[in-house]
């Protein structure tokens, strides 16, 4: 048996009339960059999290800057980011020619440690960067009390935490900004790429649709800086067929990850997932820790389980960023989450059939590595 880490064309197959529809439309009216197809997205988006805007741009790096930017956080500014996360949390902050601050996640949900900011708060920190792991929401409500504590900007990184929540509150709204990614195997991704910011500020909600179309209010009255950042209009047409099934899809990864917490709660070397007390885990990533993860992942994959590793890298490892100072053992939680994180198959269309056969032979793998 094959079981493939994540499987869009199987997701595709089930909606491709619709999707090829969209497609034919765009084709007919020729609104390639922004445009209506655009806006319909942003509209259906913003109902669906309960925000007052939502700005659609050409990915989740690029929504991450424009939040920033947007914020007013630049040259001389720091802002606090988890050392587990894709590199897109840490490189946004210094696109902004702001200081990413490193601070280490909770051992449990791998989110952002509360607990070890407040500490690492200086006269120059402008904003904290809370990034929802997994799909799993950060501790947002203490995070928010210390924000307001230091008169901070509290931003989200919410790329793998579509329709997450906290206390019945969707992530997205939490924070003061928020940047979401639609990169094809998000939870809820495009074709191609894509990603949004949502906020309740009308003020800046008008600043970033500026700045992502080249700063211009109008045609050709460029007035503040900008980028090509508009999302494509093909985009914003998958994007709004896909947001039918999004909470369809995401009650199929609960169910999906709640079974591999009962087929695995008696394995002792795997370290399941938890979840908040309150949260809406989505499961983007179901993140496991085991020994001799090398092996294991190696033995899954001749049998046919393809797994992934998120991440290999704390990202203040990386080596592009050795001229911030970390040095290895200075983050020790997320660097142990480093060395031991296997990404288990976790997808809409997984089948009961794979599941079984999942847990059978990383049970099987975990036990041959130690021979």
């Amino acid at each position: 048996m094959q079981v493939p880490f994540l499987n869009l064309p199987a997701q595709h197959k089930k909606i491709a009339p619709e999707l090829e529809l969209g497609f034919k439309e765009i084709l007919k009216s020729c609104n390639f960059c922004s445009g209506p197809a655009v806006e319909e997205f942003e509209s259906k988006f913003t109902q669906l999290i309960q925000t007052n805007h939502t700005v659609g741009v050409n990915s989740g790096t690029s929504a991450l800057h424009l939040a920033l930017l947007a914020s007013k956080i630049g040259e001389g500014d720091e802002v606090i980011v988890p050392a587990m996360s894709f590199l897109a949390s840490l490189a946004s902050i210094e696109y902004s020619k702001a200081k990413p601050v490193v601070v280490d996640i909770e051992a449990d949900t791998y989110c952002l440690d509360p607990q070890k900011v407040e500490s690492a708060i200086t006269e120059k920190t402008k904003a904290i960067m809370a990034v929802h792991l997994y799909g799993q929401p950060a501790s947002m409500l203490i995070l928010r009390i210390i924000a307001d504590k230091y008169g901070l900007i509290l931003i989200e990184d919410s790329a793998q935490a579509h329709d997450a929540s906290l206390e019945g509150v969707s992530c997205g709204v939490l924070g003061d900004m928020a940047a979401f990614s639609f990169y094809p195997g998000k939870n809820l991704g495009a074709c191609g790429e894509a990603g949004a910011i949502t906020l309740n500020c009308t003020k800046q909600a008008a600043l970033l649709r500026s700045m992502r179309d080249w700063g211009q209010k109008g045609k050709g009255n460029h007035i503040n800086p900008g980028f090509n950042y508009r999302m494509d209009g093909i985009q914003g047409a998958f994007l709004s067929i896909k947001l039918k099934y999004i909470r369809e899809w995401t009650d199929s990864r609960i169910r999906i990850a709640n079974q591999y917490l009962k087929l695995l709660e008696d394995e002792e070397n795997v370290k399941l997932p938890s979840k908040r007390d309150g949260a809406r885990h989505v499961y983007h990533i179901f993140a496991i820790l085991v020994p001799n993860r090398e092996f294991v992942l190696s033995k899954m994959k001749s049998l046919g389980v393809d797994c992934g590793i998120h991440y290999p890298v704390p990202i203040h490892l990386h080596p592009f960023y050795k001229h911030l100072g970390y040095q290895n053992g200075d983050f020790p939680v997320a660097e142990n989450v480093a060395k031991k994180e296997i990404s288990l198959p976790i997808y809409p269309e997984l089948t009961n059939e794979q599941q079984l056969y999942v847990v059978k032979n990383l049970k099987d793998s975990i036990r041959d590595s130690y021979k």
